[in-house]
């Protein structure tokens, strides 16, 4: 599972594996450690409401998704999902959970176990 943190969004892409692992435990997560500290992130079903909705505890990064919208996202093509969360200071944080893609260009990185691209035949 990839995170990419700019600003105030946080995106979570994950591979076919990880989206097993998801559909039958419910939780993904991995972890970066620093040294002295671990920044652990993690795609956990459940959550209040009908969105995507994200807490963070100072080592921690939780992206809930809702229990129709995870059955929803692993058993069909359903790319992903958004979600526009409001914080209490009347900013907001933009969460994205999606399939990853292979990569158009060349990559030295192991994309095996991701999904193919569907622009893939129209960069040929």
């Amino acid at each position: 599972m990839k995170i990419r943190i700019k600003g105030n969004s946080v995106r979570l892409r994950l591979t076919k594996s990880e989206i097993d692992l998801f559909k039958n435990t419910g939780t993904v997560k991995e972890q970066t450690n620093f040294g002295t500290h671990t920044l652990t992130y993690k795609l956990q079903r459940g959550g209040d409401g009908k969105d995507l909705s994200s807490t963070f505890d100072g080592t921690t990064v939780t992206v809930f998704m809702p229990e129709k919208m995870s059955h929803e996202w692993t058993s069909t093509e359903w790319v992903g999902y958004d979600n526009h969360m409001p914080l209490p200071d009347g900013q907001s944080l933009f969460l994205m959970v999606e399939k990853d893609f292979k990569c158009l260009d060349g990559t030295t990185e192991d994309q095996s176990d991701m999904f193919d691209n569907p622009l893939a035949d129209s960069h040929k």
